[in-house]
């Protein structure tokens, strides 16, 4: 019986975080005129919400626990998200910053975990934690524009750099050799 041989999930689920990541932040800072905030709708519940969710049961069947717990956590992140967004009986005022206050934390411990994964997952980790506090306290009890919008410009460098790391593990893969660092 011939072995089943899995390919690297992890370049679709650093893309699907990223793209995603990217829509919302964008709109968080105040671009597209509102049109990013309506776009990432669907987006969350299918491309950051499923397809990682699927990314992380692949990293669970490939043994790597920390991208399976990371992929898998925030498929459901984004899943949440869309029901947040979809849902006006559960956006109580200030549930949004209490939301964002559990991933901060879950986030600061992935953080943890990547410093030991080398520069650049380090430095994914901590722009997501920077993000995510910057977005807790500018959605904590009345909320506060200006937070939310430095933390969208901070979203939108950490979509960038998860998207960056997506093109430099494809290209690499699909040339052979380190073509990207």
């Amino acid at each position: 019986m011939a072995e089943l041989k899995i390919a690297d999930p992890v370049p679709l689920g650093l893309a699907a975080f990223g793209v995603t990541l990217m829509m919302l932040s964008s709109a968080n800072a105040g671009l597209w005129n509102g049109a990013g905030g309506a776009a990432v709708v669907g987006t969350s519940l299918f491309y950051g919400g499923i397809v990682l969710l699927l990314v992380g049961l692949l990293e669970f069947m490939r043994g790597n626990g920390f991208t399976a717990t990371v992929f898998t956590s925030f498929g459901a992140f984004w899943l949440s998200v869309w029901y947040w967004l979809t849902t006006p009986a559960v956006q109580a005022k200030g549930s949004l910053g209490v939301f964002l206050l559990m991933f901060t934390i879950a986030s600061f411990v992935m953080w943890i975990c990547a410093i030991k994964l080398g520069t650049q997952l380090n430095a994914l980790f901590f722009l997501l934690f920077v993000t995510l506090v910057l977005l807790t306290l500018g959605n904590w009890d009345a909320g506060n524009a200006n937070m939310v919008k430095t933390g969208g410009y901070a979203g939108m460098l950490t979509a960038a750099l998860a998207l960056y790391l997506v093109a430099k593990s494809m290209i690499n893969d699909v040339w052979g050799r380190k073509v990207l660092p």
